[in-house]
């Protein structure tokens, strides 16, 4: 599937950045044309201009009398120039009747009014023409027309072409290659987030079957028992509803990881004095069974600070982590909750001194379902979500959140909140 989608991925940007490189090429190689042409244009203007300033027209009797015979090509008075690639030139007096010329033999009229043309002829040799119109003392005395060959322009167009040529499908090749490359990137995420969703499905399902298949036994059983043991009938009742209540508790720990994606809303947000919502917590959790056998310290600076946050979500990560901490802590151990402030953060610690977590469990500890001892997790009720649901919850104020820890030594988890 993932092939399939790069390999799309590649083509639809081969084909759209190939597109763009043609038009491109296409562009260049028209402004080469333009360029080309305007250039032969400049050249043939310059020649005929030349040509047309020798013509001489003056008043005898009366009359206007045209000379030509120092007109170069069309005059005998003077050498025709040199290497001026003309392959003809005709002089048309002011009423377009041909006058005298050089080279192929023109029509007798002239039939345009002026301007530059691109001609073929019977050789089929293209040639550049321009017909100009010549003035002398502001009034029209006559056309100039001449005619160049193209070979020069059309052999450096060829060779221009043929640089296009070569070019562009190697730079289609670099485009396709870079595409394949650019896709693979793209995917990787994709890739990263469809194993994580099927990771956690599967990790769902899994943890779904077992409480299920419990559930059916029972309820099986108590179909088909004939047992008048109203005891033993209460007992396997409240099996299924504890089943049942464990089942609800990791739908709702799943549900809330579904439903608190993103920060959270700013309408939802309170001030929250941190001291005092730590100083409450310790008080409530001091009284609970985890803590009887460790003691509890809670350490809190002499300023108050504060935070934009939602008070219960924050109570919850704190108590989930103290959970953790006195469950993980052996008797006769020492659990300490700590606030101060670093920079422009709230920093809240959880510190015990219990059984630790092996440094190579550390990089997938706020994974969901992800349990260092699967085995014990499972006697303490956990489903490997209380950090993930930690986790989430700080990212969703805005804040972080970290973990260090020595195997056997003791744990610190360390929340960031930004101060208000």
């Amino acid at each position: 599937m993932f092939n399939r989608s790069r390999r799309n991925l590649a083509t639809w940007f081969t084909l759209t950045m190939g597109s763009i490189l043609i038009m491109f090429a296409a562009g260049v190689y028209y402004w080469e044309v333009i360029d080309k042409l305007e250039e032969l244009d400049r050249l043939l203007y310059k020649k005929t201009s030349l040509m047309a300033a020798n013509v001489k027209s003056e008043m005898h009797n009366g009359q206007r009398q045209l000379n030509l015979e120092y007109v170069p090509f069309l005059g005998s008075m003077v050498q025709p120039l040199l290497d001026s690639q003309l392959v003809y030139a005709s002089w048309y007096n002011e009423q377009k009747q041909l006058v005298q010329f050089f080279g192929t033999i023109p029509s007798d009229r002239l039939l345009i009014s002026g301007g530059f043309d691109t001609i073929k002829t019977d050789s089929k040799v293209w040639l550049r023409q321009v017909t100009l119109p010549v003035y002398q003392n502001g009034l029209l005395i006559g056309y100039l027309q001449a005619a160049m060959p193209m070979t020069t322009t059309e052999s450096a167009l060829a060779e221009f072409r043929m640089v296009l040529a070569i070019s562009a499908p190697i730079t289609l090749a670099v485009i396709a290659l870079t595409g394949w490359w650019l896709g693979g990137l793209a995917m990787q995420p994709i890739r990263h987030s469809y194993d994580h969703l099927q990771r956690f499905t599967a990790d769902a399902s899994h943890e779904l079957r077992s409480p299920l298949t419990a559930i059916i036994s029972n309820a099986q059983y108590g179909f088909l028992s004939k047992s008048t043991d109203l005891e033993m009938q209460r007992q396997r009742f409240q099996k299924i509803f504890e089943i049942a209540k464990s089942m609800s508790i990791l739908v709702n720990n799943l549900l809330f990881l579904a439903r608190y994606q993103g920060k959270l809303p700013t309408e939802s947000l309170q001030v929250i004095d941190l001291n005092n919502l730590l100083v409450q917590i310790t008080d409530d959790y001091a009284t609970q069974p985890d803590a009887q056998h460790l003691g509890l310290v809670c350490k809190l600076p002499n300023n108050n600070i504060t935070v934009l946050g939602d008070a219960d979500l924050l109570r919850q990560i704190i108590i989930n982590l103290l959970n953790n901490a006195c469950k993980y802590t052996p008797n006769g151990g020492q659990v300490k909750l700590q606030l101060f402030t670093q920079s422009h953060w709230a920093v809240i610690q959880v510190i015990d001194n219990g059984i630790g977590i092996p440094e190579a469990d550390l990089p997938y500890i706020f994974e969901r379902f992800y349990r260092v001892d699967k085995k014990r997790s499972r006697q303490t009720g956990g489903f490997g979500l209380g950090l993930a649901i930690a986790q989430q919850i700080v990212q969703s104020h805005g804040g972080k959140i970290t973990i260090k820890s020595i195997f056997k030594e003791g744990t610190t988890l360390q929340i960031y909140l930004p101060l208000k």
